[in-house]
C-alpha cells in the first residue's frame, strides 16, 4: 500500500505543528464566518402556518420553538407517498445527540418533512428517534421558503410574536455539522470517497454510495 512516510516521533511532531498553524487559521476563518452569519439580514415570516406535531396535534409556528427564542430545523427529505428512506437524512439524524446543551442556550432543534404524520411516524419508530419531527403536509410553508423537496437546514428566531428566518444551508454546509463525517475527516483514510485528495492507492468509492440505513449495513 502506498502511504505517507514513516518518520521518527520528533519528525512527526514537527509536521504536526506545521499543520496546526493551518488548522488554527481555518478555525479563525470559521469564527469570522460565524460573526458574519450572526449579522445576516432576516426575513419576517407570517407566523400563521399550521404543523402536525409528533403527538398528532395541530400546532402553530410558535409551538415549534418550545418556549425558546431560537429554532434549528433539519428538513428531512421525506415526501408524501415516498417508499424509501433517504440514507443521508437518516444518518444525519442518527448523529443528533441529547438536546440539553442546545436548550440551555435558548435553542430548540426539530426535524420537518412534507410527508403526512403517519408516514413520518413509520420512519421514526423504525429508528427510535426522539427529536421532534413535524409534518408540513397540507400547508404552504415549504413553498413560501422556496425549499422544494430536498434536504437542508434552516434557522429561525422568535422575538415576541414575530418570527424570522435567519439562515439556510444544504449540501456540504450540512455535511460539516455531522460528527461521523468530521471524525472520518481526521482519519488517514478520510471518508474514502472519490472526490477526496488522498494518497494513491487509498480506498475510494463513489461519493455517498457506501452510506446505508443503519439497520442495513452488513457485519
Amino acid at each position: 500500500m502506498n502511504r505517507p512516510n514513516v518518520v521518527s516521533a520528533q519528525e512527526w511532531q514537527t509536521a504536526r505543528e506545521a499543520l496546526l498553524v493551518k488548522e488554527k487559521e481555518h478555525t479563525r476563518a470559521l469564527d469570522a464566518l460565524a460573526a458574519e452569519r450572526r449579522r445576516l439580514p432576516m426575513v419576517r415570516l407570517a407566523g400563521n402556518y399550521r404543523f402536525t406535531a409528533p403527538d398528532g396535534a395541530e400546532v402553530g409556528l410558535a409551538e415549534l420553538f418550545e418556549g425558546r427564542r431560537q429554532l434549528v430545523v433539519y428538513h428531512f427529505m421525506l415526501a408524501p407517498g415516498q417508499d424509501w428512506t433517504c440514507a443521508g437524512c437518516a444518518s444525519f439524524t442518527d448523529n443528533l445527540a441529547d438536546q440539553s446543551h442546545l436548550n440551555a442556550r435558548d435553542t430548540t432543534l426539530a426535524l420537518m418533512s412534507p410527508a403526512p404524520r403517519n408516514e413520518i411516524d413509520a420512519v421514526r419508530r423504525r429508528f427510535g428517534w426522539t427529536v421532534p419531527w413535524y409534518s408540513v403536509h397540507g400547508n404552504t410553508f415549504y413553498d413560501e421558503l422556496s425549499l422544494g423537496g430536498g434536504f437542508g437546514l434552516s434557522v429561525f428566531l422568535r422575538d415576541g410574536d414575530e418570527f424570522f428566518r435567519t439562515y439556510f444551508t444544504n449540501g456540504r454546509g450540512v455535511d460539516r455539522l455531522r460528527l461521523d463525517f468530521n471524525l472520518l475527516d481526521l482519519t488517514p483514510y478520510g471518508r474514502q470517497e472519490e472526490w477526496e485528495d488522498s494518497p494513491e492507492g487509498w480506498p475510494r468509492t463513489p461519493t455517498m454510495r457506501w452510506l446505508r440505513l443503519r439497520d442495513e449495513y452488513e457485519d
